[in-house]
């Protein structure tokens, strides 16, 4: 039977997303009236370091994370899909720049976080708060899961190379992004996309070791 740690990076790198979404939005503690100055905006961020540096950690691990399920997501269904399907390429594609935008928005982490932790009066606040404006969007946008998921969603549905359930429940995550994407909201992506990654991974963790389809195996046995 062959390991499935490939899938349990999926549910770590979604279970990061999930901790990201409790955790980052705790910095807009602050009146709307706050957001007419930068000037006072900034005065209610001086206990928010901790904060960003958190969302910077869990950002880079979710990234990590996410760029090993991508090769095993494209592993799996290489092994169960028709020949010559892009779906493989595709699926990992979506999760890898889902990893890459991670770190773009943990990157920003860093520059608000050393503004944050200065005497207010040594750092231009018009500085901070549009850092801050990085902060409070790119970590978020996990559009790229949308792909993923939908191509996951036709694997399953349409070539019958993972469970239907698996499916289902790509297929719905997979509109619920696009919807995200729809409308001015998105980094909303966020929330479908880390519930994908933390149900898909238990799942493709727990057929480990299951037989290949015999449509795989006859391609496998006319191409050797």
């Amino acid at each position: 039977m062959r390991s499935e740690r490939w899938a349990w990076s999926g549910v770590g790198a979604g279970l990061c997303g999930i901790a990201l979404f409790m955790v980052a939005p705790t910095i807009a503690d602050h009146p709307d009236s706050a957001m007419a100055d930068n000037d006072v905006l900034v005065t209610y961020l001086t206990d928010a370091a901790p904060i960003v540096w958190a969302t910077q950690v869990l950002s880079v691990v979710a990234a990590l994370l996410l760029i090993v399920f991508a090769a095993g997501l494209s592993r799996r269904l290489s092994e169960q899909e028709p020949m010559g399907s892009l779906l493989p390429k595709v699926a990992s594609s979506g999760v890898l720049l889902t990893a890459a935008l991670s770190l773009v928005g943990g990157g920003i982490c860093t520059e608000l976080y050393w503004h944050l932790i200065q005497d207010p009066g040594k750092v231009d606040p018009d500085t901070t708060v549009a850092a801050l404006t990085i902060f409070n969007t790119m970590p978020w946008v996990w559009a790229g899961i949308g792909i993923s998921a939908g191509a996951t969603a036709v694997a399953a549905l349409r070539h019958g190379s993972l469970p239907r359930w698996i499916g289902i429940v790509s297929i719905v995550m997979a509109a619920l992004v696009a919807l995200t994407q729809a409308v001015p909201l998105q980094y909303l992506a966020l929330a479908p996309g880390a519930l994908w990654l933390v149900i898909v991974g238990i799942g493709f963790a727990r057929r480990s070791g299951t037989p290949r389809p015999e449509h795989d195996l006859v391609s496998s046995t006319h191409g050797s």
